[in-house]
């Protein structure tokens, strides 16, 4: 199956309106940084929050977008604060959770993993179980709501510890505790530096011994030592972001970062590949890649200088991802357009990182093929054929 180019007579193939419809499969998406402004504004409202920087939804999803693209790290860390205060209850939780569902079903995703971390949920006096059933019950009535709207979807949580705090291994098991009740995994999360992951190896030995699936956030602000610890020390099933590998690859007789825009373009055969970075593709281990993200926090140019597109063309197991849907002012639509619009990729190209997506997903084998073969091969196909009708 080979869709149309942008540019060429077959131009429709890339149209938004066909992005927008295409199935798409999310793998690292923050349920902290997903939030709809207007929810932020009534919630805060209700639990009696005084510290909201706007007081209307348009204003504050602005003053959202323009932190995160301020350059400033305080600044984009103080996003947090807002929608973090006002995730403190079960009611603000489940209404949190019900309402990413259904914005993440209208984007047409039909798989979703949502992360979060429970311990930044104490404040106002719930426990930990407290917020995962409360985030939990919000995915299912998000999930009934959005499959009577025709828009079905399946949402998995992964619990989160920040791994500049001591609650790794008290996150690890709770994950275990609800792995049979919405919860796929598990995940560390926060500042690389200084933070390395081996911090947490009781947590990472817990969770192997129960057979349980976890990512690292690893290579996005930090590079290869972050991500080598990671996968050999670890043992990461996936790389949140891990985008940092190309530092391990060489362009002709250059690194990748001594001529991005050349590096980006390169042919396959020009490129050499680095022992942790080979290793990376030899075992499919997948990257949750988050473009505009990326381009916020500097950890690449561009959307059209993003490494993605050359670890694409490698067949690294690259994926696509939101990240923080509202600070970046995005969505999977909108993070699918901007590769086909600004790097040249074709929906046959979104095809291929959607089955990515559901193969490396933290759910069993049978489920996400299912998935892959009852939902995007037959959604992509679908979509092929009104592109040739046209």
């Amino acid at each position: 199956m080979i869709f149309g180019r942008k540019g060429s007579k077959d131009d429709a193939a890339v149209s938004d309106d066909l992005v927008l419809r295409a199935p798409k499969a999310l793998l690292h998406d923050h349920l902290d940084g997903g939030l709809r402004p207007q929810t932020i504004v009534e919630i805060a409202d209700q639990v009696g929050y005084a510290g909201l920087p706007a007081g209307d939804a348009e204003s504050l999803g602005a003053w959202f977008r323009e932190s995160a693209d301020s350059g400033s790290l305080v600044r984009y860390l103080e996003t947090f604060d807002h929608t973090l205060a006002v995730m403190q209850t079960t009611e603000g939780l489940r209404r949190v959770a019900r309402e990413s569902v259904l914005d993440l079903a209208a984007d047409g995703v039909v798989y979703a993993e949502s992360r979060y971390a429970p311990e930044q949920h104490l404040s106002d006096g719930l426990a930990l179980e407290d917020v995962v059933e409360a985030v939990n019950a919000g995915f299912r009535e998000g999930e009934e709501q959005a499959a009577r709207a025709g828009t079905p979807i399946r949402v998995t949580a992964l619990l989160t510890a920040m791994r500049h705090a001591a609650k790794s291994t008290e996150i690890a098991e709770l994950a275990v505790r609800y792995r049979d009740q919405g919860v796929a995994g598990f995940d560390i999360a926060g500042a690389e530096a200084g933070f390395p992951p081996t911090r947490h190896l009781d947590a990472f030995e817990y969770l192997r011994r129960e057979n349980a699936h976890f990512t690292i956030h690893a290579g996005e602000a930090f590079g290869l030592p972050s991500i080598w610890e990671a996968i050999q020390w670890c043992g990461a099933d996936r790389l949140g972001h891990g985008v940092r590998i190309v530092d391990d690859l060489t362009v002709g007789d250059k690194a990748f970062g001594d001529d991005v825009a050349a590096s980006v373009s390169a042919a396959p055969d020009d490129v050499h590949l680095g022992r942790l970075a080979a290793y990376v593709r030899d075992m499919r281990i997948p990257l949750e890649m988050c473009p505009s993200s990326n381009v916020q926090t500097g950890a690449a140019e561009s959307v059209a200088l993003h490494p993605i597109s050359l670890l694409k063309r490698l067949r690294f197991r690259v994926t696509v991802n939101t990240d923080n849907r509202l600070m970046s002012g995005t969505s999977m639509s909108r993070e699918m357009g901007l590769l086909v619009q600004d790097a040249g990729w074709t929906m046959e190209d979104l095809r291929w990182v959607t089955i990515n997506a559901m193969k490396s997903a933290f759910i069993p084998f049978d489920q996400r093929l299912a998935i892959i073969e009852d939902v995007v091969k037959p959604g992509y196909a679908a979509l092929q054929e009104q592109t040739e009708q046209v």
